[in-house]
């Protein structure tokens, strides 16, 4: 029997491909760096702004915090306006707490969950203790991944300690060791120690603090070498940690070494030890000028001008004749900077008048002597410990001689 040939074909149809179910995309989430500074410390009177090592405490935290670039803001809390004027001028934003958490029984609980109510925006906070100097954008950097993603609710920092601790008894009383078996005890190089927090950082989501908590839910350590474990509460702590800071505390980005030093202090060069009897400064009798000029570093000095800080201070001087000097100064710098083949971001500057503003303003590293005028000390991000004619040159020296090597150690050699 034969097949019927007559029945109709039916066309067959492009397949339809099954387009993928559109992924709803992760939601970022804010996080903000934020650094608690009451004013009203009692070991140190206002200590989050005190000079360490030029700057201002808290300017060290912020910088490092800043440099991350992975904050989508960064904040201080404090009620204390010339706390609030420093954090601006080194790129925070300023969150005036309230009196009610600015007591000396508030905690950083309080504190933090006051300033989330007014920046719901935020997911996750960055809570960093201005008083650990030595903190580094990388630790920071790490953490914040560790937040994005590993998916931890939060993360403290820790640092290891190699003691032995004994228990706390009444006068007496035999005590017994905590960790350490004393009939046994283990030599250091045998002993992985204990992970303590050392206060520098507590991050938290947002969820978590509103709870109640700052550490808690999916917690982890970070466990920061000892060398950038600093920690300040009372004055003894002070020199410690300035001398600690000038081998590992963050200077900031350093992407142009300095090329040129130039100082303008009259004060110095007519008072300082370093003058010889025609007037002159000696360069030899300070070595750190002496080392910059062997890495390179041109210094020159603008003895002609008479700007004596004082004078200034007195308002002996007219402002007509303080533009006028002002000006002479930069036609001056713009011509050693022509000169040098350089541009502003190789510029180290010292001034102590309102005369050395402009100079001060276009210069990478902007210094200034304890006693210059007011305007200076806003103007500079390096104030001396030292008043003009008392070592001022020298610690400048000494400062910018840090930046030059910081600047090798990061980029290598870098220009000669």
């Amino acid at each position: 029997m034969s097949k019927n040939t007559d029945r109709p074909v039916r066309p067959r149809l492009p397949l339809k491909r099954r387009l993928p179910e559109p992924q709803e995309q992760p939601q970022r989430r804010h996080v903000a760096a934020l650094v608690l500074a009451r004013g009203g410390s009692k070991g140190i009177p206002l200590k989050n702004i005190k000079l360490l090592a030029g700057v201002p405490l808290i300017s060290w935290v912020l910088r490092a915090a800043i440099d991350t670039q992975q904050f989508d803001s960064v904040w201080v809390s404090t009620d204390h306006e010339e706390i609030a004027k420093v954090s601006k001028k080194f790129g925070a934003q300023v969150h005036i707490r309230s009196p009610e958490v600015s007591k000396d029984t508030s905690s950083s609980l309080e504190t933090v969950l006051e300033f989330l109510k007014k920046h719901q925006e935020i997911d996750v906070v960055g809570q960093i203790q201005c008083t650990s100097p030595c903190l580094q954008p990388r630790h920071l950097k790490d953490v914040i991944m560790m937040m994005k993603e590993d998916g931890y609710d939060s993360v403290f920092s820790v640092v290891r300690h190699h003691r032995f601790r004994w228990k706390e008894v009444p006068k007496g009383e035999i005590t017994t060791p905590l960790n350490l078996d004393a009939a046994d005890r283990p030599r250091r190089q045998d002993w992985k120690g204990e992970l303590c927090e050392n206060g520098s950082f507590y991050f938290a989501t947002t969820e978590l603090i509103k709870s109640g908590r700052l550490q808690g839910g999916k917690v982890a350590y970070y466990e920061m070498e000892p060398e950038y474990s600093v920690d300040i509460d009372v004055d003894i702590d002070w020199p410690i940690a300035e001398q600690r800071v000038m081998s590992y505390g963050y200077f900031g980005k350093i992407t142009e070494k300095v090329e040129l030093l130039v100082c303008n202090l009259d004060a110095d060069l007519k008072e300082g030890p370093s003058t010889s009897r025609n007037g002159k400064f000696n360069m030899l009798d300070v070595p750190a000028l002496k080392t910059l000029k062997d890495t390179g570093v041109e210094v020159t000095f603008f003895p002609e001008t008479d700007t004596n800080t004082a004078k200034i201070k007195q308002s002996r001087t007219s402002n007509m004749e303080v533009k006028r000097i002002a000006k002479d100064k930069l036609k001056t710098l713009e011509g050693l900077r022509k000169k040098f083949k350089i541009t502003w971001k190789n510029v180290a500057y010292l001034g102590n008048a309102e005369s050395d503003i402009e100079c001060l303003k276009k210069a990478q590293v902007r210094g200034a002597p304890n006693d210059a005028a007011s305007p200076v000390l806003e103007v500079a991000n390096y104030i001396c410990k030292h008043n003009a004619g008392t070592r001022s040159v020298e610690e400048f020296a000494e400062h910018v001689l840090l930046l030059v090597k910081e600047f090798h150690k990061t980029n290598g050699h870098g220009k000669n």
